[in-house]
């Protein structure tokens, strides 16, 4: 796995904004973006839910039973805050929205105990 990092300064202009989660969690959140747009047959637009969803994948694929955890180390604990990771990131001009994006779009894409936990395929056993 390539180690990614923000150049000098980026990182201080995103705590300045918005100091709530660690570095890795942005940097987690645009190699979702990555993972969603190598998932498509060619690159287009994605939506929140669509990229709140990649994040899970993402996690599940790197990070196993250990995913729930990683991301609240991040300080990340709802697709709620995946959202106001990506609107910092836009805010910033590191990414790019269309004008129909919303940050609302985020919200309560899944739950993090469901996805994690409840739901995590512990050998093909749903845990009730």
């Amino acid at each position: 796995m390539t180690l990614l990092t923000f150049r000098d300064g980026i990182m201080d202009r995103i705590r300045a904004r918005e100091p709530r989660f660690q570095e890795h969690a942005y940097l987690f959140v645009l190699a979702a973006l990555e993972f969603s747009q190598a998932r498509l047959p060619e690159r287009r637009h994605i939506t929140g839910r669509e990229l709140a969803a990649a994040c899970r994948d993402l996690a599940l694929e790197r990070y196993g039973v250990m995913s729930r955890m990683v991301l609240e180390h991040w300080g990340v604990r709802s697709t709620n805050d995946l959202g106001d990771i990506v609107f910092t990131l836009v805010e910033l001009g590191l990414l790019i929205s269309q004008p129909n994006d919303r940050r609302e779009e985020f919200n309560d894409v899944f739950d993090f105990d469901r996805a994690f936990e409840h739901e995590y395929p512990w050998s093909g056993v749903q845990i009730a």
